[in-house]
């Protein structure tokens, strides 16, 4: 599955888009401006997601692969 399929997936299960989550992740104080700030690890993301959304752990680690920069909206 692509990364934008990842990102549809999350959107149809949960009705957020990824800029959804970056505002999200900002008022979690995870983020600031939809960039992980240092020294949040992947861990705090995916407790954060599992615990308030009904996604798995690929799907967790695509919102975290978002928030840190690794991956945009529309990559393969």
């Amino acid at each position: 599955m692509s990364f934008q399929g990842y990102l549809n997936t999350i959107q149809a299960k949960t009705g957020k888009s990824a800029d959804d989550f970056r505002g999200l992740a900002d008022r979690k104080g995870l983020s600031e401006n939809g960039r992980l700030k240092p020294g949040v690890k992947a861990g705090a993301v995916l407790e954060w997601i599992k615990a308030e959304y009904p996604l798995g752990h690929g799907h967790a680690m695509a919102i975290y692969a978002l928030l840190s920069g690794k991956k945009s909206p529309g990559d393969s």
